[in-house]
C-alpha cells in the first residue's frame, strides 16, 4: 500500500475518483494521440509527395515504426508490472509514461523536417536509414506512454461503469486531439496555399503538395510537440498513482514454506494459458484495424474515389472526430444498460451500415458528411468499448495489467503495419498521380477497412457471446 489512501484495512472499496483526477488522467495521451493523429494520416502524403520518395520506401518506413512500436510494448508492459516506482510521487506507470513522453517529443519533429545533411545527390537509401532511428525512438516512446496510461485505468478504478468512463473520456481527448491536428493542417495549409489555387477548383494531392510544403508539415509537428508538452505536464500533476511493493516471481531460491498472501498474483505466463486473453486481444486487434486503417485511407478515398474538393480532406475527418467525441459521452448509459458485448454489436452495425453505403453508392457528393457521421460514431463506440473489455479481462490483476495491454498493442500495431504495407503493394498505379483503376482500388480499399475487417471483428465478438471473459485456467491455489 501507498502512502496515499488513508484506509488501511479495508480494500476494494475506494472513493470515486474526483472530477479534476478523472481529467487529469485523460489528458495524460493527448500528446499521443496528436503524433498519431499526424503518424496515420499525412506520414505517406509527407514522405511520398513532399519528400518525394517512393512509395514503397514510405511505406517501408511506416512499417519499420509499427513493427518497433509492437515490438516495444509487450517489453515495455512487461517491465513496468515488473518495476516497484523511483520516488513518491511516482510509481511504475507514471515513470514509464515520463520516459515515453520524453523520447516521443525529442525524436517527432525530425519526422517531418528535411534530412539533416541530405542533398539532391543524396540516395533515397540514405535519407530512410536517416529517418529510422528517429522513428524507432519515436515508437518506443509512443509503446511506453500508451502502455503506462492504459495500465493506469484498472489501478485508479475498480468499478466497472468507472472504468468505462475513464475510457470515454480519454477517447474525447483523443478525438480533440485529432480535430486539433486537422483543424491546424486545414489552417497552415490554407494560409499558405490560398493565393496560389482557387477555391473551387478540384486538385489532385500530387498537384497541391510538394517542396514547398515542408514548412508547413515542420511547423505542424512542432505545433503537436508543443502542445503535447503541456497536456503531459498536467498528467503528470494531476495523477496519482497508488505505490505497490516490488513483486519478485518464484524462483530457485524461493522458500518452500512462503508467508501467506492476502492475494494471488497472477502473473505474464499466466496470461499466455487463457483464451479470454486471446479472445479480447483478437477484438482489440480488428477494432484498431478498423479504426486505424480508415483514418489512413479516408483522405486518398476523398481525393481520387470521389474526386471531392481540397476542403473535404480536412471537413470530412473533422466531422468523423466530432461524431465520435459526442457519441463517447453516451458509452456510460448505453453500457449500463445493454452490456458490453452489445454496445460493441451496435457500434459494428453503424460502421457495416457505412461500408454497405459505400460499396452500394457511385458517387456520395454532399452524402459523405453522413456517411463521415456514421464511421466517426461507429468507430468511437467499438473503441471505447474494447478498451473497456481488456480492463475487464484485467479485474483485480492490476499487477500483471501493463502485459496484457502491451501484448494487446503488439498484435494491433504490427497487423496495421502490415496491412498498410499490403495495400500499398496492391496499388495499381505506380506513379503519384492517380489512373482510372485507382479510383475503384481507393473504394473498395475502403470497404475492406470497414465492412470486411468489421466481419472479422463480428466474429470474435460471437466468441465472447459463447464464452464470456473470465478466468478458467488459472487456479489460485496453485503453486507455481
Amino acid at each position: 500500500m501507498g502512502p496515499g489512501p488513508p484506509a488501511a484495512g479495508a480494500a476494494p472499496s475506494r472513493r470515486p475518483l474526483s472530477l479534476v483526477a478523472r481529467l487529469s488522467y485523460a489528458v495524460g495521451h493527448f500528446l499521443n494521440d496528436l503524433c498519431a493523429s499526424m503518424w496515420f494520416t499525412y506520414l505517406l502524403l509527407y514522405l511520398h509527395s513532399v519528400r518525394a520518395y517512393s512509395s514503397r520506401g514510405a511505406g517501408l518506413l511506416l512499417l519499420l515504426g509499427q513493427v518497433a512500436d509492437g515490438l516495444c510494448t509487450p517489453l515495455v508492459g512487461y517491465e513496468a508490472d515488473r518495476a516497484a516506482g523511483c520516488c513518491p510521487r511516482y510509481g511504475p506507470r507514471k515513470a514509464w509514461h515520463l520516459v515515453g513522453t520524453v523520447c516521443v517529443l525529442l525524436s517527432f519533429p525530425f519526422i517531418f523536417s528535411p534530412c539533416l545533411g541530405c542533398g539532391a545527390a543524396t540516395p533515397e537509401w540514405a535519407a530512410l536509414l536517416y529517418y529510422g532511428p528517429f522513428i524507432v525512438i519515436f515508437q518506443f516512446g509512443w509503446a511506453s506512454t500508451q502502455i503506462s496510461h492504459l495500465s493506469l485505468i484498472p489501478e485508479l478504478v475498480t468499478n466497472d461503469h468507472e472504468k468505462v468512463e475513464l475510457t470515454a473520456l480519454r477517447y474525447a481527448f483523443t478525438v480533440v486531439a485529432n480535430i486539433t491536428v486537422y483543424g491546424a493542417a486545414w489552417l497552415l495549409l490554407h494560409l499558405q496555399g490560398s493565393s496560389r489555387v482557387e477555391p473551387t477548383q478540384d486538385i489532385d494531392i500530387g498537384d497541391q503538395l510538394g517542396g514547398q510544403d515542408v514548412p508547413m508539415f515542420r511547423n505542424l509537428s512542432l505545433l503537436v510537440v508543443g502542445v503535447g508538452a503541456v497536456f503531459s505536464l498536467l498528467f503528470h500533476l494531476g495523477t496519482r498513482e497508488r505505490r505497490r511493493p516490488h513483486v519478485e516471481e518464484p524462483g530457485e531460491h524461493t522458500p518452500l514454506l512462503a508467508p501467506t498472501v492476502a492475494q494471488p498474483l497472477l502473473l505474464w505466463k499466466h496470461w499466455l494459458r487463457e483464451p479470454a486473453f486471446y479472445q479480447v486481444g483478437v477484438l482489440y486487434m480488428t477494432t484498431r484495424l478498423i479504426v486505424n486503417l480508415s483514418q489512413t485511407y479516408m483522405a486518398m478515398y476523398l481525393t481520387y474515389s470521389l474526386h471531392l474538393p481540397k476542403k473535404f480532406i480536412a471537413t470530412i475527418p473533422l466531422v468523423m472526430y466530432l461524431s465520435g467525441f459526442f457519441s463517447s459521452f453516451l458509452m456510460k448509459p448505453i453500457n449500463k444498460r445493454i452490456g458490453r458485448n452489445m454496445t460493441y454489436f451496435l457500434g459494428l452495425l453503424v460502421i457495416l451500415a457505412f461500408a454497405a453505403w459505400v460499396a452500394l453508392a457511385e458517387g456520395l457528393g454532399v452524402a459523405v458528411y453522413a456517411a463521415a457521421v456514421l464511421l466517426g460514431a461507429g468507430c468511437a463506440t467499438i473503441l471505447v468499448t474494447s478498451l473497456a473489455m481488456t480492463a475487464d479481462l484485467i479485474g483485480p490483476h492490476t499487477n500483471s495489467g501493463a502485459f496484457v495491454y502491451g501484448s494487446m498493442s503488439f498484435s494491433d500495431k504490427v497487423a496495421n503495419g502490415l496491412a498498410v504495407m499490403a495495400i500499398q503493394s496492391l496499388h495499381p498505379c505506380p506513379s503519384e498521380l492517380c489512373c482510372r483503376a485507382c479510383v475503384s482500388f481507393y473504394h473498395w480499399a475502403m470497404v475492406a477497412v470497414t465492412g470486411g475487417v468489421g466481419v472479422a471483428a463480428a466474429l470474435c465478438l460471437c466468441s465472447l457471446l459463447l464464452w464470456p471473459i473470465r478466468l478458467r485456467r488459472w487456479d489460485p491455489d496453485a503453486r507455481p
